[in-house]
């Protein structure tokens, strides 16, 4: 027997359940099928930024596209909040992106700078000296030249945010079908036929947000999702008393205490281990910031896979070879989820992305 759904959206992780909410929230029939807690889930290895400093030099559409996440999302949390009752956590701190060397410094500020002037000043920042760096957050360090500040930053919990995000969509009528890997989608006059595990489905329109499985996927439906992993590790310290007013890519402290130390980017493959030596050089940048880290015990690490494309950006297309068929990939679930959820399911449900978001299909990556 086939069951058969509006829409089904393939990959229950951030930017699955994120379409897959404001499509429930829009009154749309909608299923998820996922595989559950065994698939690469980004989730668990996201560092929960909202961010927007650095994302988008000299290639304004990114650079508007994430600024205008970042402004959906406060409403975004609230709402969230009050439907479910979960908090995801968002804080919009101003976030600080330290500067280890004196070359990091200049060649990071004329990137900024740029990232500036392309936007006619919406973009905004400050270039802070170790001192002025120091005025704001007292516990950093002095061996190190200084940071860029931007107001528009902030952060989330990721996990929180997935949880939110997924009783946001079952309250809305949403059916989500856990341990339902995909293992063939056969397009139809007017349809589309999905082959899973557990059973048959039927839709009228397909979204495939995977992850890493939408390399397999896409072309079944006559797209393409060129995506790799890059793996990333994260070390979690015991609680401490709170001492951080900024949030940054490299540190941040979450609402109960504990320390999220990270950014590491590793080409791996499909090991989603982690690497002691990698640890250490993650501790060492992290100790050398933060002095006061030292002595702090790590209870806790772990290694995840981001999902990424060969310059870094997002992709959205939708299928000219089977009408109805969409995919979307993204390293940056977190602060794309505003958008992904409060933009993008209007665009689905009409079947024309706007003009700003078809500069993301996957044809410019053949240049790149």
């Amino acid at each position: 027997m086939t069951t058969t759904s509006d829409y089904i959206i393939i990959g229950g992780g951030m930017i699955g359940v994120s379409i897959a909410y404001g499509l429930a929230k829009s009154g749309c029939q909608v299923m998820i099928l996922d595989e559950g807690d065994m698939a690469y889930r980004a989730a668990r290895g996201n560092f929960g930024l909202v961010w927007v400093q650095g994302k988008g030099v000299g290639v304004p559409h990114y650079a508007s596209h994430t600024r205008q996440s970042a402004v959906l999302w406060p409403g975004f949390a609230e709402e969230l909040k009050e439907m479910t009752g979960v908090d995801p956590a968002y804080h919009k701190t101003g976030g600080l992106d330290y500067c280890l060397s004196d070359e990091e410094f200049s060649t990071f500020k004329r990137d900024l700078e740029l990232l500036r002037d392309q936007s006619a000043g919406e973009f905004t920042f400050e270039a802070l000296d170790n001192k002025a760096v120091r005025e704001i957050e007292p516990e950093v360090g002095k061996g190190f030249p200084g940071a860029m500040y931007s107001p528009m930053d902030g952060h989330a919990n990721p996990l929180y945010l997935l949880r939110a995000l997924h009783q946001g969509f079952k309250q809305n009528g949403g059916n989500y079908k856990p341990r339902h890997t995909v293992q063939q989608i056969t397009p139809g006059h007017d349809h589309f036929d999905i082959q899973t595990e557990q059973g048959a489905y039927a839709c009228g329109r397909v979204i495939l947000a995977a992850g890493l499985g939408n390399a397999r996927l896409a072309p079944m439906v006559g797209l393409d999702q060129p995506v790799y992993p890059v793996r990333g590790q994260i070390l979690a310290t015991e609680r401490l008393k709170p001492f951080l007013r900024q949030t940054s890519v490299y540190v941040r402290q979450t609402d109960e205490g504990g320390v999220l130390i990270g950014d590491s980017k590793e080409h791996t493959g499909f090991d989603d281990g982690t690497d002691i030596h990698i640890q250490a050089k993650i501790a060492a940048r992290a100790t050398r910031i933060f002095p006061c880290l030292k002595p702090v015990r790590v209870v806790r690490t772990w290694g995840a896979l981001r999902v990424m494309t060969k310059d870094g950006m997002p992709i959205y297309e939708i299928s000219k070879q089977f009408p109805g068929a969409f995919a979307a990939s993204s390293h940056s679930g977190v602060t794309l989820a505003a958008s992904n959820a409060l933009s993008l399911p209007r665009q689905i449900i009409a079947g024309q992305l706007d003009s700003d978001l078809e500069l993301f299909t996957a044809a410019r990556l053949n240049s790149v």
